[in-house]
């Protein structure tokens, strides 16, 4: 199971902070592009970690069930 957990106005247009997704092979772009059927995201901007580390939406990245992909609010630094 891939753990996806929401952070900022996602966790809010979710009505949850996380969530196990049952995936026996998929790709970061597949697995988005569910959330998006499931939830609408539409317009919300997020960035997306897997496992801690910052990744581009476009990565063509295939996940492993024991992952754990973050979906961040935008963040400015200071």
């Amino acid at each position: 199971m891939i753990e996806v957990k929401y952070f900022g106005a996602v966790a809010e247009k979710t009505k949850c902070d996380f969530e196990k997704v049952s995936f026996s092979q998929v790709s970061l772009q597949e697995l988005l592009q569910n959330l998006d059927k499931k939830y609408q995201f539409n317009s919300l901007s997020f960035s997306v970690a897997v496992n801690q580390k910052i990744v581009s939406k476009a990565t063509d990245y295939t996940l492993q069930t024991s992952d754990i992909v973050a979906l961040l609010p935008p963040f400015a630094g200071g």
